[in-house]
């Protein structure tokens, strides 16, 4: 299933996406509450997708792949590494990223989603699928220059539009083996895969819970694969993962 958030009509609703027909029927309430459609479809093209959560905290995880630290020359860490991400950064799909006048590099980063779906404390790596709602596409947006310079990541990552989220939901989703791509103005610079990831999403799900509660909506950033680089005013930057779809964007002044 594929549930989307989306604005029509001037109000924000959530729904279920149907790609192949190009529709959405809307859902009573919030995922959150359970998947009960009403109303006709309507087709895609005649709503604005948003974000498909509105997270109190973006969880994200820095060095996650193996290859990305080959990659970097550094050593594999013994636990994961956690950071926090603005929810105020957050854009949903075909949002534009706003090149922040004090940085001089604005870094693409994509990455596989997880949205929490049940309240999660101290969850055990075997039960954590349970409190998972589905999948999504991140972009972890860097201001690289601002991280290097502050040594820590508040500022470099929290930057409002630099979390980018979407297109939708996935429910029905395995991400043990998943490809993880970006793409800028059409050409690959990111191609990788989750079976390369460090900590498992559902050791993720464990350790970041033993840590601090997890509430439905918030949402884990899994960590990126190599190629991590550099974007300009004007680029379109694209993340795909397989089994998800596409979350693109456009860097602005």
């Amino acid at each position: 299933m594929r549930i989307a958030r989306y604005e029509c009509e001037g109000r924000t609703r959530y729904g279920v996406v149907d790609p192949e027909r190009g529709e959405i029927l809307e859902i009573a309430g919030t995922p959150f509450d359970g998947v009960e459609t009403t109303g006709d479809p309507r087709r895609i093209e005649e709503v604005r997708l948003l974000a498909p959560a509105v997270p109190g905290k973006i969880v994200a995880v820095g060095l996650n792949y193996k290859d990305h630290a080959r990659e970097l020359g550094m050593e594999l860490p013994e636990e994961p590494l956690l950071f926090l991400k603005a929810p105020s950064a957050l854009i949903g799909p075909g949002g534009e990223i706003v090149y922040p006048p004090q940085s001089r590099r604005v870094d693409y980063e994509a990455e596989l989603a997880v949205v929490i779906g049940r309240v999660a404390k101290r969850v055990t790596e075997k039960d954590a699928a349970a409190h998972i709602l589905g999948y999504t596409c991140i972009n972890d947006v860097t201001a690289r220059d601002l991280q290097q310079k502050d040594g820590q990541f508040a500022r470099s990552k929290g930057f409002d539009t630099f979390a980018p989220l979407g297109p939708w939901i996935v429910t029905d989703f395995e991400p043990t083996e998943a490809p993880v791509r970006c793409l800028v103005n059409g050409e690959v610079r990111q191609d990788g895969n989750t079976r390369e990831m460090i900590a498992s999403v559902y050791r993720l799900v464990e350790y970041i819970s033993s840590n601090m509660t997890l509430f439905p909506g918030d949402v884990i950033a899994t960590g990126t694969p190599p190629g991590v680089g550099s974007l300009r005013v004007g680029d379109a930057v694209t993340v795909e993962v397989g089994g998800i779809g596409e979350l693109a964007n456009r860097v602005v002044a």
